[in-house]
């Protein structure tokens, strides 16, 4: 199948095959009247002429088709030329960052008084076969009387692996001293973790960005504001406009790829907005976190009752992951659905996308119906799996 830039090739008389290329040159051949008449197939002056005119003449042909021609329109440029696109319109490509928050660290007993150093480790429970860890940033002391308190933690690696849900981060490597448990509550997320941005999201972007080219009073603005925040992706930004304060006045409602973000990152945005100038005149905007539209589910397992007692309990944890994934708790699998705001989550679309990654599963039950979201982001309350023999 030929493709548009190929066409674009061929509407300009250049010719993209070397069945076409031969022809040109006899046509060259004929004009100039140079009167070469071995132009057969077995001629060996016209393999010659194949062989050091037309299969480099193919080459550039496919090196303009493929790469350079694509690479000049924002719909297929990718990487350095993606980014070359993106400069023009004064962006530039987000680098990675590590996810930072605080991780409630809870002690044996309330008396006296407790340090944590910092450089402490807290990992996840293996993940998809992957372990996770925070390392604290500040040495915190738990005072007389206090049972808990929250200690500043971030991720050992940059990306959005680490920006997981709560519950999560409950071991410690190491014990520490007057410590009995640690974990990340709802929302511990201070900086969202990212990854260096995407193509997909930086063209994105770049769309918005052409029409955000009077830079106030309309979304496309906000939106390109909103987005220079790590984690934050262009169509992860929602509006609320009818004037919920007053005339002038507009919401905007944010989400990450995957757990919620504290308040503070969300005031960190709103002082960029509202504190820094990036506003128009007289206007109103004010940014919230998705709302949250969290629903208790219980989920049945059914499986070959043959099975060991270690690949059914490995069924159970595969499972529980995967459902928190589509539920954004954590980032490691794909091909699974997740929730979003605006939309209906089809528990039977999941069921089918567990059967296809899990051998093992035999069938699987829910304990609710299809889930229809407004502006608010499905979550998980809690989340039950059982076990039972089909």
């Amino acid at each position: 199948m030929t493709s548009v830039y190929e066409q674009m090739l061929t509407d300009a008389g250049i010719p993209t095959t070397q069945a076409g290329m031969e022809e040109a040159w006899r046509t060259i051949n004929d004009e100039e009247e140079v009167g070469i008449a071995n132009d057969s197939k077995w001629s060996p002056f016209w393999r010659l002429i194949t062989a050091i005119v037309t299969t480099p003449g193919m080459w550039l042909v496919q090196l303009l088709a493929t790469q350079v021609l694509p690479n000049f329109f924002l719909k297929d440029a990718t990487g350095i030329w993606l980014e070359l696109l993106s400069w023009a319109v004064d962006l530039e490509r987000k680098k990675a960052t590590q996810t930072r928050g605080v991780i409630r660290f809870t002690r044996e007993a309330a008396d006296g008084e407790v340090g944590v150093e910092a450089g402490i480790l807290v990992a996840t429970p293996p993940i998809n076969g992957q372990i996770y860890r925070v390392r604290t940033t500040e040495q915190i002391t738990i005072a007389d009387g206090v049972i808990s308190a929250l200690v500043p933690v971030e991720a050992e690696s940059a990306g959005t692996a680490h920006n997981l849900g709560p519950g999560y981060f409950t071991l410690l490597p190491e014990p520490v001293f007057g410590i009995a448990a640690v974990s990340n509550e709802a929302d511990w997320i201070t900086i969202a973790g990212a990854d260096a941005e995407s193509d997909d999201s930086l063209r994105l972007r770049c769309r918005n960005q052409f029409s955000a080219v009077g830079q106030y009073h309309h979304d496309a603005a906000y939106r390109a504001d909103i987005s220079l925040f790590a984690g934050i992706q262009p169509d992860f930004v929602w509006f609320e406009h009818d004037a919920p304060r007053g005339p002038g006045s507009a919401n905007a409602y944010v989400m990450i790829d995957s757990g919620q973000p504290s308040q503070s990152f969300v005031d960190g945005v709103n002082a960029y907005i509202r504190d820094q100038g990036h506003h128009g005149h007289g206007d109103d905007m004010l940014c919230f976190t998705m709302p949250e539209k969290a629903a208790a589910l219980v989920v049945t397992v059914y499986h070959d009752g043959v099975l060991s007692g270690e690949r059914i309990a490995a069924l159970n944890q595969s499972v529980s992951d995967r459902v928190r994934f589509a539920f954004r708790e954590n980032q490691d699998f794909s091909k699974i659905t997740r929730t979003m705001p605006f939309s209906r989550f089809s528990f039977s679309t999941l069921a089918n996308e567990l059967h296809q990654q899990l051998p093992d599963l035999k069938s699987v039950a829910f304990s609710l119906s299809d889930i229809i979201s407004t502006m608010e982001i499905p979550t998980l309350s809690s989340l039950t799996v059982t076990l039972e023999v089909a």
